[in-house]
């Protein structure tokens, strides 16, 4: 009996014990469900290592620098009480078959987005698309205040300008260094959606390196698309808002958004802060983007190319092309080679080497690490111009033909000489883009349309159009051309 007593004691010892010890860590860890396992399977539990204010921090960082910014393209309005609503009127008659008297008038365009102070003097940078063509720039600070800034610098291949205010002791973000940038990392971005001022939305890194081929209808093959991609909320009016750490640093300029609606549909993307430090940079310093180039043609590598060329993984930029006199031909590089670093930087793709190489200024030696015939070379490039030339460019110097080009929204080519006698013409320039522009607010245009005319002056190249275009300066212009499908000649005016 004594023994039966000392086991039953025993027993109750043990069970109190054990439902001690299980309350004691079930308050320890309530995320634990069950130890209980089956087979391979077992429940998992979450314990967020993120204070509970890292977002906060981040934001009281972040909001007070960035912007509104408002823009205002101002149109000419029609006088409906003057013959000569059209400039050309009294000079022409009416190519146009309209009467001037039924020309409706036309309003002043206004839009917005948002920029980032990066200087305590008032620099900020934003988004080349928001402030392009831009006749007043406004910009509304966080406390309210606001001024009138103008245009530093503009860049339509990396969607990236420069303004700036006349402040003092402006609150500024910090740049991080982009490369550092980890997918699944938390981030914010800060912006003005739909006028709503200081919005802050939460989200984390979901791909680096992203190219979506946005900047291409206007940029062409210059374009740099290397885009942080994010599944933070970014609407109409973020552009040129903030991608912050939880730092509160700056790790990019949100630019663009993958959208079926023209809303929001999950991810948004942003420009590297790295790119942006150097093209920023190079605008306050030059008041114009010192560019350098490599000078080749490059491909993705995907699976069968890496198998042919033998390459441990699918990684790095395949050389299609050398062009002639270029850095790369200078410096050794070869067709068929794979460059698989820039300097110490790891290359994953053709937009990771494009983005690294913009970095950098014509002269600049940098050193690649290229895969050729099964082993890995070293070679010291130094870059050059787009025109070849190791020389950095004055504000001077930089080509006009972008800007005339990218204002008027239109991209041209140069006829050939079958085209032209096809067309029985002498020459002239084929419209083969409308995008957003002068072109497109004040005129009826179509893609096609041949161009053999600005008023009254043959065009057959384009430095022709850009001469003839900037000459015309505060004047109308008449453009006169063909479409190749229809007979007699299609005038356009508009003012510049």
């Amino acid at each position: 009996m004594k023994r039966i007593s000392s086991y039953f004691i025993i027993g109750i010892i043990s069970a109190v014990t054990a439902i001690a010890i299980s309350h004691f860590l079930y308050k320890k860890n309530a995320t634990i469900i069950s130890e209980e396992k089956s087979g391979p399977f077992k429940f998992a539990s979450y314990n967020s290592a993120l204070p509970a204010d890292a977002f906060v921090e981040a934001a009281k960082t972040s909001t007070p620098t960035v912007v509104h910014i408002n823009t205002i393209i101002k149109t000419k309005k029609s006088d409906r009480n003057s013959k000569y609503v059209n400039p050309f009127y009294q000079f022409f008659g009416d190519p146009f078959g309209n009467s001037p008297y039924d020309m409706p008038p036309q309003q002043d365009q206004e839009a917005s987005g948002s920029g980032v102070i990066i200087s305590n003097d008032g620099y900020i940078v934003t988004n080349n698309h928001v402030v392009e063509n831009a006749d007043e720039i406004k910009v509304s600070l966080y406390d309210n205040r606001e001024f009138s800034a103008k245009v530093i610098g503009t860049d339509p291949n990396t969607d990236l300008a420069v303004i700036k205010i006349d402040g003092k002791d402006l609150q500024f973000l910090t740049f991080a260094n982009s490369d550092n940038v980890q997918v699944g990392q938390w981030v914010l971005a800060v912006g003005n959606p739909f006028n709503l001022s200081s919005t802050v939305t939460a989200g984390i890194v979901s791909a680096k390196t992203r190219n979506i081929n946005i900047l291409r209808e206007k940029a062409g093959n210059l374009a740099i698309e290397s885009f942080i991609q994010t599944d933070a909320a970014v609407n109409p009016g973020n552009s040129g808002g903030a991608l912050v750490d939880l730092n509160g640093n700056l790790i990019g300029i949100n630019s663009a958004i993958a959208t079926p609606t023209g809303s929001y549909a999950g991810y948004s993307f942003a420009i590297p802060a790295n790119l942006v430090n150097k093209v920023v940079k190079d605008m306050i310093d030059f008041g114009v983007v010192q560019r350098g180039f490599l000078g080749v043609s490059i491909r993705e590598i995907d699976d069968e190319l890496a198998k042919d060329l033998k390459l441990n993984k699918i990684q790095g930029a395949y050389i299609a092309e050398v062009n002639k006199g270029s850095a790369a031909e200078d410096g050794g590089v070869k067709r068929g080679d794979v460059i698989m670093k820039v300097g110490d930087a790891e290359i994953k793709n053709s937009a990771d080497l494009q983005e690294h190489v913009a970095r950098y200024r014509p002269g600049d030696k940098v050193k690649l690490s290229i895969f050729r015939d099964g082993n890995m070379i070293a070679k010291d490039v130094v870059l050059k111009s787009k025109d070849n030339k190791t020389a950095l460019l004055s504000k001077e110097d930089a080509p006009k033909t972008g800007n005339v080009l990218d204002n008027l929204g239109i991209a041209v080519d140069e006829l050939s000489s079958l085209e032209a006698k096809k067309l029985g013409v002498s020459g002239g320039l084929k419209v083969t883009k409308i995008n957003d522009g002068i072109i497109k607010q004040n005129t009826s245009m179509q893609e096609g349309f041949i161009i053999i005319g600005i008023n009254n002056r043959s065009v057959t190249k384009k430095s022709d159009l850009i001469d003839l275009i900037n000459e015309s300066k505060g004047n109308g212009i008449l453009l006169q051309g063909k479409y190749p499908d229809q007979n007699g000649l299609k005038y356009y005016a508009f003012g510049y």
